[in-house]
């Protein structure tokens, strides 16, 4: 099941206190129940994937074509239709609804979010530029970026270029968080630090790609807490 993402809402940030007194920041999400409403085999598509619905929708704000694919399916109308390739299809059966417990045995996940949008933004501001000097003849271009291009050859301004322009509203992944705690009767998720995206955002959550060996904030405290009996031993 891990190869399936789940969808959550961001609701805020908070803390989580430890027995050893550590505090951690953590950021609340609240999971949607994902649904597998088809499922695709090789001889059909090339590959082998589920495609999972969440959320809820109203009839109303769905097309004629998507009430006749939900009506064929037997299944609720769903806001988000994903699709996840999988190795076996043998795991999955349509209609088959999955939440938090996909990521029981998981210690870190990979989280994909829209960023906050800033809009128009300077070049201080967007690349972290120093700017110009505060004094001595430079005169009203303090905040500028300086020179963007050539004069004769080539002549033109690189594409690419660090310049003053729209920023943030950019899709971005945070890897490896750690998941500090899961509330399974709520559907909440709590992971380790903070996440991109303002509050009610949309977030992906699926299994980190890389594979990890740092160890978990218990793991941790765990093998402090058994050196520190060792050297009580000791004296």
């Amino acid at each position: 099941m891990s190869e399936i993402s789940l969808i959550g809402k961001k609701i805020g940030m908070t803390r989580e206190f430890f027995k050893s007194g550590q505090s951690v920041p953590v950021t609340v999400l609240k999971i949607e129940k994902g649904r597998v409403i088809q499922l695709i085999d090789k001889e059909n598509r090339g590959y082998n994937a589920v495609q999972v619905g969440y959320g809820k929708i109203k009839n109303s704000k769905l097309s004629k074509s998507m009430k006749g694919y939900f009506a064929k399916k037997n299944t609720e109308a769903k806001k988000i239709l994903k699709e996840f390739r999988v190795k076996e299809l043998s795991d999955y059966k349509e209609g088959n609804e999955f939440g938090i417990e996909i990521f029981k045995d998981v210690k870190f996940l990979d989280v994909r979010a829209k960023t906050i949008g800033k809009g128009f933004a300077g070049a201080m501001k967007r690349h972290n530029f120093g700017g110009l000097r505060a004094s001595h003849g430079v005169s009203i271009s303090h905040r500028a970026h300086g020179s963007t291009g050539q004069n004769q050859d080539p002549g033109k301004v690189f594409k690419g270029k660090k310049m003053a322009g729209h920023m943030g509203d950019k899709l971005r992944t945070m890897q490896n968080l750690e998941i500090i705690k899961t509330d399974l009767d709520n559907e909440l998720i709590y992971l380790k630090g903070s996440i991109p995206g303002s509050k009610n955002s949309e977030v992906l959550l699926k299994k980190s790609v890389k594979n990890i060996n740092k160890l978990t904030i218990p793991e941790k405290i765990e093998i402090f807490e058994k050196s520190k009996k060792i050297k009580d031993k000791k004296k």
